[in-house]
Parts: structure tokens; C-alpha cells; sequence
């Protein structure tokens, strides 16, 4: 009986310090990514709030600004988006110009 209860203790104390350990390692990969984006190595991205590097593979462009994406879903709905914008912005141009034409 006591063999028994000095494993489960054995047991229990070998869990608590694998779960501490993995507790510490995901802390201090929260802060190397905290000090990453402080620092400029890595930025959020636009869609879904993800840290990634700022040189990722996975880009797009608008004018001057380049964005990075975690995925390329992120950097579809992004470019939707952004089309999505630029076409109302159009039509909104349009409709002003016809407007400021028909009242001439």
C-alpha cells in the first residue's frame, strides 16, 4: 500500500512540474511575441489579429502600405475588402458627378 501512495505521489509531482513548465513556456512565448511587434520584427494582421513576421510570405499591397498575412484566406477576405471599398467609392463619385451635371 504505502509503494503505491509514494508513486501516485511520485506521479502527481512529475505532472505538476510538466504543466509548470509549459505554463513558463507559453509566458515567455507571449512576451518574445509582445517584444517582436515592439520592436518592429512583427506586425498584426489586418483580418484576424495574428502576430506574424513582418516578412511573411503572404502579402498584399495598397498604395504605399504593404499588410502581412498569417494565411492566404486572411489575405483574400483583406483584398475583398479592399475591392469592396474602392468599387463603392466609385459609385459614390459617379453618383456626385451626375448629380453636380444634372444640376448645371
Amino acid at each position: 500500500m504505502f509503494k503505491w501512495l509514494i508513486l501516485i505521489a511520485a506521479a502527481f509531482i512529475l505532472y505538476k512540474l510538466f504543466m509548470g513548465d509549459r505554463g513558463r513556456k507559453k509566458e515567455q512565448e507571449v512576451e518574445a511575441k509582445k517584444r517582436m511587434a515592439a520592436t518592429g520584427e512583427m506586425v498584426k494582421d489586418p483580418v484576424c489579429g495574428t502576430y506574424v513576421p513582418a516578412d511573411a510570405n503572404i502579402r498584399a499591397r495598397d498604395g504605399n502600405k504593404v499588410y502581412a498575412f498569417c494565411s492566404y484566406e486572411c489575405r483574400d477576405a483583406f483584398v475583398k475588402r479592399l475591392e469592396a471599398v474602392r468599387t463603392q467609392s466609385v459609385e459614390q463619385a459617379e453618383e456626385k458627378e451626375k448629380a453636380e451635371t444634372g444640376r448645371s
